[in-house]
This record gives C-alpha cells, structure tokens and sequence, in this order.
C-alpha cells in the first residue's frame, strides 16, 4: 500500500473508533529531537560535562548505568537531566496527538519516563509502566511512597560542584535516612500503591471498552522492552473482534502474521505522519526513515 494510502486508512480508523488506545515510547520523543538517550549529540555534552571524555561514554543511558561512575557524580548528572526535563516544553509530537485525540474518547499508557506525555494530557488519561523522573523513592524501597521532586531539584542543583553533588547533598529517605533514588524501572522500583492504581485505571479503560471498535495506536515503540506496550495491543488484538492495531515506527514497525488482517505497520518518521494526518505542512520535516535514530535501540 502506498504511504498515503497508509496515512488516509489511519486517519479513517482514528475517525471511526470507538475508543483509542495509545502506547507511547522513546521513539515519540526523539521525533522531537530529544535522542541525548542514545546519542552523542550537544545535549549529551551539556547533561554529562566532563564525565564524557573521563569515562569515554557518548550517550546518557550508557553514563546513566556504567558503574564506574561514582554515586556523587551519579546525583550531578541526574539532577541536571531532571532539571533539563523540567524545562523543556511539550514537543511537537505530543501536540500534535493531542490535536487528534481532542474530543475522542482516549487513553494512553507510555514507558517514558520523561513525563512529556504529562505536559500535553491530562493525568486521569495516563498510566506510566516504567516510573517518572519527577519523582523520587526510598532506595530500599522501607515505605509505600514518592516524592514529587521539582523542589528537591531546584534546591540541590546549584549546590553541584564540577561534575559531582557532594555526599552530604545527596538525598536521604525520612523515614530510614538511607538514599533516596529516582523513581525509574531498575531492580529498587518501586511498584507500590501509586502505580497499581495508575495501572487499574488502565485495565479499567480496556475493560469498559473491549467490545466497542477499538484502536491500538503505536506511537515509537522499539523491541528493547516489548512485553510493557507492543506484545500487550497485539494480543488485544488478536483476541477482540473489532480491535485495530496500527504501529508508526521509522525503522521497526512490526505486525505478526496473525493479525496482519487488522493492523496497519507505517515505517516513517512520527512528527511527519503525525502532521499528515492533520493536514498540516510537511515540507520542512527533515523525515527520519531509521537510518539517524535507531528506533530498534529503544523501549
């Protein structure tokens, strides 16, 4: 089928749906330019200072979970992203959905944890699987609770010294005074009553609209972690009659065999079809086909 085509039949099942369910993952933010995760690009420079050249890493992942850097110069590089995710606006991409979403009866699940989903909808139609950088847990996960952080954040950025926070800076838990940690998917996450409940409203959504015409919109979803968004919708899919799968994915936009009948792979650039679908200009999109992000490297 040819690209418009795809991009005509996608706007028809948008249309015609009943319910839409979305599953957003990095390759939503990096249609926007943010790719510092796996990239060593001016991004990466300005969050890692001279942790880059000191340990020879070149993406923030790669310094984010090398144990070669120390737990001080661990919190300045953390603390600088999550200021960094503070102040960054919504990106196109979310706008944009947001534009086609309006009115229509909607939810999104996403493994971001860069909450820019959360800048472009409401939080009553969101579920987060892998935690949120806004927020900061026990390490030892000693209680059931997270900490909003942007305060915490603010207090303690201007205390980084070089390329470290110094250890007495170093956030502790008020209930045990062990360290705290980022609320991230990691073997200490947290998957207290805050997530369950977040997930429950997530059931509750698939739930109440299983039977309706449903549409399971794939929006940047790499195979690095498919048993969160990718393997849940074809499955949903494959068993729910009147279920649509649709994936847009520059490089890995993947559809099985068994429900290829009802499912619709666009391998192209998200920012691009997602402006196509609302009709608005592309000309200036430099369309990312795969070749200068590797969406299979993401979740």
């Amino acid at each position: 089928m040819e690209e418009q085509n795809k991009i005509e039949l996608l706007k028809e099942k948008i249309e015609s749906a009943q319910a839409i369910v979305v599953g957003i993952a990095s390759g939503m933010s990096a249609a926007n330019g943010e790719r510092y995760y796996y990239q060593d690009d001016d991004d990466f420079k300005k969050l890692a200072g001279s942790l880059r050249d000191k340990y020879d890493i070149h993406s923030w992942f790669d310094l984010y979970y090398d144990p070669r850097v120390t737990k001080e110069e661990h919190w300045a590089m953390l603390l600088r992203h999550i200021r960094h995710l503070y102040e960054a606006e919504a990106g196109e991409t979310y706008k944009d959905l947001a534009e086609i979403l309006k009115g229509k009866n909607y939810y999104i699940v996403t493994t971001n944890q860069d909450f820019q989903t959360f800048k472009a909808f409401p939080d009553d139609k969101i579920t987060r699987l892998q935690g949120d950088f806004r927020y900061f847990q026990c390490k030892h996960q000693c209680h059931d609770e997270i900490y909003y952080n942007e305060d915490i954040i603010n207090d303690l950025y201007p205390k980084i010294e070089g390329d470290r926070l110094p250890e007495r800076y170093i956030p502790k838990c008020p209930k045990c005074g062990g360290d705290m940690a980022d609320w991230v998917r990691s073997r200490e996450f947290l998957q207290g009553k805050f997530y369950e409940k977040e997930f429950e409203r997530y059931m509750n959504f698939l739930r109440s609209n299983m039977n309706k015409k449903v549409l399971f919109l794939e929006l940047g979803v790499g195979v690095m972690t498919p048993m969160f968004i990718k393997e849940p919708f074809m499955n949903m899919v494959y068993q729910w009659p009147d279920a649509f799968y649709a994936t847009i994915n520059p490089k890995h936009a993947i559809i099985p065999k068994e429900i290829e009948k009802k499912s619709l792979a666009i391998n192209d650039d998200i920012l691009f079809v997602l402006k196509k679908l609302l009709g608005k200009p592309t000309e200036d999109i430099k369309r990312d086909k795969g070749e200068i992000f590797d969406s299979g490297k993401v979740y």
